[in-house]
C-alpha cells in the first residue's frame, strides 16, 4: 500500500457510508494495519434530500456536496468516492469542481458485471425512484451493452421505497422481505443478476438468506474501485 489518501463523501445516509468504510476495510488485502487504505470520511447527514425533483435554494444538495469535496481535498485526499448512488445525479458538476478524480459508482458496478460472465446481458437494477427516473444505471449500463430491467411502479411504491426508508430507520430485518420479493420478481422477468443501485439496499439484503442469483452490491464495487485506485502506481 502507498500513501494515497482516499476521500469518502458520505452521510447519505450515515449508515450506508459507515458500512462503506467497513467494507473498504474488509475487502482490502492486508496483513497489518499499515496495509489498509488511508481514508477520510466526510459524513454530513445535513445534505438535503437527493430525491427531490428540482431542488433549488436551501433544498439544493449540490452546494453541500461541493463543500464536502473541498473539505476532503483540504485534508489531502487524492481521490473521492461517494457511497450514495442518487448523489451521482450531480456527478458532472462534482467532477468539474474537484481537483482530484471522483470515482463513479456505476462504472464500478460495470466493472464487476464484466467479470461475472452470467451468459446474459439482461440485468435487474434496484435503486431509488430518483435514480431510476434520471436513468442513472439504465443509460450508463445500456451504453455498455446491458439490458436493464427495473421494478414496476407498483413495486417501487409498495416495496423498494418503503424498504429503503426502513433501512434509514435501522430496521434492516423488516426491509429484507420487500427487497427480496423485488429481486425474485426481476429474476422471473429474465434478469440473470441484480444490481443494488442504492447503498441502503445491500443492508436489507444482508438481513436474510442470500438470493439465488448473483447480486452486484454497489457498496462493495465502489470499495473495490477505491482499493484499486489506492494500490495503483
Amino acid at each position: 500500500m502507498n500513501d494515497k489518501m482516499l476521500g469518502v463523501l458520505g452521510g447519505m445516509g450515515p449508515l450506508a457510508s459507515a458500512h462503506f468504510m467497513v467494507r473498504l476495510t474488509q475487502l482490502t488485502p492486508a496483513a497489518r494495519d499499515q496495509d489498509h487504505v488511508p481514508a477520510v470520511l466526510w459524513s454530513d447527514p445535513r445534505v438535503p434530500d437527493r430525491t427531490v425533483a428540482d431542488p433549488t435554494g436551501e433544498a439544493d444538495p449540490l452546494p453541500w456536496l461541493l463543500r464536502g469535496i473541498d473539505g476532503l481535498e483540504s485534508a489531502g485526499c487524492g481521490a473521492i468516492a461517494i457511497p450514495c448512488n442518487t448523489a451521482h445525479r450531480w456527478y458532472e458538476a462534482m467532477r468539474a469542481h474537484a481537483r482530484v478524480p471522483v470515482l463513479h459508482i456505476v462504472d464500478a458496478a460495470a466493472a464487476e458485471l464484466r467479470g461475472m460472465r452470467t451468459g446474459s446481458a439482461r440485468i435487474g437494477v434496484m435503486a431509488t425512484q430518483a435514480a431510476l427516473g434520471m436513468r442513472l444505471y439504465q443509460d450508463r449500463l445500456g451504453a455498455l451493452g446491458w439490458d436493464c430491467l427495473v421494478p414496476s411502479q407498483d413495486e417501487m411504491d409498495r416495496l423498494v421505497s418503503p424498504a429503503i426508508a426502513l433501512v434509514k430507520l435501522n430496521r434492516m430485518a423488516d426491509a429484507y422481505a420487500p427487497v427480496i420479493q423485488v429481486v425474485q420478481s426481476l429474476a422471473a422477468r429474465g434478469a440473470t443478476s441484480v444490481v443494488l443501485g442504492c447503498t441502503e439496499i445491500p443492508l436489507a439484503i444482508q438481513a436474510g438468506p442470500a438470493p439465488d442469483l448473483p447480486i452486484v452490491d454497489t457498496v462493495d464495487t465502489l470499495a473495490r474501485a477505491a482499493i484499486a485506485w489506492a494500490r495503483a502506481g
